[in-house]
């Protein structure tokens, strides 16, 4: 299964048989069978589809994401066919009411997320010895913010689920300006990155990392659906009102991987300096630029997905058992004779 990119203007997509048909000013560019496409995006601001075209899509099971013309933002996912397992989702909204098991679930979270970063800090040492101290300097932080997490599960018993998920937001903002301040120190300085910023991102590095996380993000998304999981009903990021916030809990573990596949992209130059622009102070990827970090990130990401699938079965098969015995029984709904 691969990715679809559509990212031309005055692209025209239509149905034929069990294929799209890519049309380009009119032209016949070629065919895409659709069993192939796992997900397809669309980043042209022109490209023209009809609904065929997405339910052809859904019905195999693919995902449509549609960006943001000039920004690395989604503005829309249009999923396949929902998982029908009730039980799921009926034992995944009770643990979201149960703020110990919540807290617990975020404490595994940030802690897997800081020996991550951690871990990347220490791969960055040995390919950038020059940049030994401020790369120590941060990854020893890291090291602290975790012997606190490990020390305090005794205290967090007596402490309210909300109060303890607060506690561990700021261990882990503490943690990210320390890991993105050591980041810096090993990026071209040319792309002036400072640290993490977003909505809009200002730099080259922010606007690639916004792309990919966005992308990670949709693909959370798709598996959460797919395992039968709620991607709305987070435990660490909270539910709140047109956030996914379970698929924002499974990627937070895979961030700095991320971090580092962009850091290997600028450091080859594959991508450069000259593939962004600079609009009223967004920095945004253009369109050669786009091309290259599809194709990277198409290469890159089959590991990432696979470990979204696994963990995301992984948690519905846990949550499955607690939520069957709320299920009626066919016999139960039956219509009277």
């Amino acid at each position: 299964m691969a990715n679809l990119l559509l990212d031309r203007a005055e692209l025209d997509i239509r149905t034929e048989g069990e294929a799209l048909a890519l049309y380009e000013a009119g032209q016949r560019r070629g065919t895409v069978p659709v069993k192939l496409v796992d997900r397809c995006v669309i980043h042209g601001a022109r490209t023209r589809l009809d609904t065929g075209v997405l339910m052809k899509l859904a019905e195999t099971g693919a995902t449509t994401v549609l960006m943001s013309p000039r920004q690395s933002r989604r503005v829309a996912i249009v999923l396949g066919p929902w998982h029908n397992d009730a039980a799921v989702r009926l034992a995944q909204a009770a643990r979201v009411m149960d703020p110990a098991w919540s807290a617990r679930w975020a404490a595994a979270i940030v802690g897997a997320k800081l020996r991550r970063q951690a871990r990347a800090l220490r791969t960055l040492q040995a390919h950038r010895p020059d940049a030994r101290k401020p790369l120590f300097d941060a990854e020893q932080q890291l090291q602290r913010a975790l012997a606190g997490l490990r020390s305090t599960p005794a205290q967090s018993a007596h402490q309210p689920g909300a109060a303890a998920i607060a506690t561990l937001r700021g261990t882990e903002g503490a943690a990210a300006r320390a890991y993105f301040a050591g980041l810096a120190a090993v990026m071209p300085p040319a792309l002036q990155f400072t640290g993490r910023n977003r909505r809009p991102p200002r730099d080259p590095v922010n606007a690639g990392l916004s792309l990919g996380y966005t992308l990670l993000h949709a693909q959370a998304v798709q598996a959460c659906a797919a395992a039968g999981l709620d991607p709305l009903l987070g435990f660490y990021h909270r539910p709140a009102f047109g956030r996914e916030s379970l698929a924002s809990d499974l990627i937070e573990t895979l961030r700095p991987a991320i971090d580092l596949w962009l850091w290997e992209l600028l450091r080859a130059r594959t991508l450069r300096d000259e593939h962004f622009t600079l609009d009223k102070g967004a920095c945004l990827l253009g369109k050669a630029g786009r091309s290259i970090f599809y194709a990277a990130w198409e290469s890159a990401a089959p590991p990432w997905q696979r470990w979204l699938r696994a963990h995301a079965r992984q948690l519905a098969a846990a949550l499955r058992s607690e939520g069957e015995p709320w299920l009626e029984r066919a016999d139960e709904t039956d219509e009277p004779c």
